[in-house]
């Protein structure tokens, strides 16, 4: 009765603990736009921890604005002291959390710049969408770059798009009566509402090839969200 209780209380405060967990250290590498290496205090030595930027996704190197990404992230924090808040482990063992340089939150700098998009499948902090809106508008970083709006990294990682097709914005926005198709989706079919989707492969198929913009009501990029969460 006694350990049951011991282990249901660890259970209770064990998320709390880890959920607090904080690092103070230079940051001595940059691997691309979302990842750095913190150099921490243990003990009398020090000790490296890999930490994954919380909440945001940077294109992969071999996409366009991949690079850049990477170079913006060093030119934010690379050589610097940091703090850094956790939020979680990841299954490749890196350190997910927010990073901190004096008062700048780098993980929300990156999206202000338009180096990283915001990771809906993570992200919690509400306010990373308005800064990437505001990036959109003035065609910060990737998003001044039709290439490198073609697919987001989520995507790229699952080979779920290809580069080869035209950007979002370059599609005809009206005009549903044309042949363009693919598989079982054709442009010549009319539909315009969330409702009318039941994949979402299907509801990307009608944003990206047939311009059916109110299938983004927010204007972010990602169609009919129940389905594309």
């Amino acid at each position: 009765m006694i350990r049951a209780l011991v282990f249901g209380l660890i259970a209770v405060i064990w998320p709390l603990i880890g959920s607090a967990v904080e690092y103070n250290g230079k940051v001595v590498g940059i691997s691309d736009g979302d990842t750095l290496t913190l150099l921490v205090p243990d003990g009398a030595s020090y000790r490296q921890i890999k930490v994954r930027l919380a909440e945001i996704d940077t294109p992969e190197s071999a996409q366009p604005y991949g690079t850049r990404a990477k170079q913006a992230l060093s030119d934010l924090a690379f050589n610097k002291q940091a703090h850094v808040v956790v939020q979680d482990v990841d299954r490749y063992g890196r350190t997910v959390g927010r990073v901190y340089v004096g008062n700048m939150d780098v993980n929300a700098e990156m999206v202000r710049l338009g180096a990283a998009w915001v990771y809906r499948q993570y992200a919690k902090d509400r306010t990373l969408y308005g800064l990437e809106g505001q990036a959109k508008v003035a065609k910060q970083g990737l998003w001044g770059l039709p290439e490198a709006q073609r697919c987001a990294p989520w995507d790229w990682r699952k080979n779920l798009c290809s580069m080869s097709a035209a950007p979002p914005q370059a599609q005809q926005p009206t005009g549903f009566n044309n042949a363009k198709s693919t598989g079982a989706f054709t442009c010549s079919t009319v539909k315009r509402r969330c409702a009318e989707m039941t994949t979402c492969e299907e509801a990307k198929f009608y944003l990206q090839q047939c311009g059916v913009r109110t299938l983004d009501g927010n204007h972010d990029g990602v169609p009919c969200e129940t389905l594309c969460r």
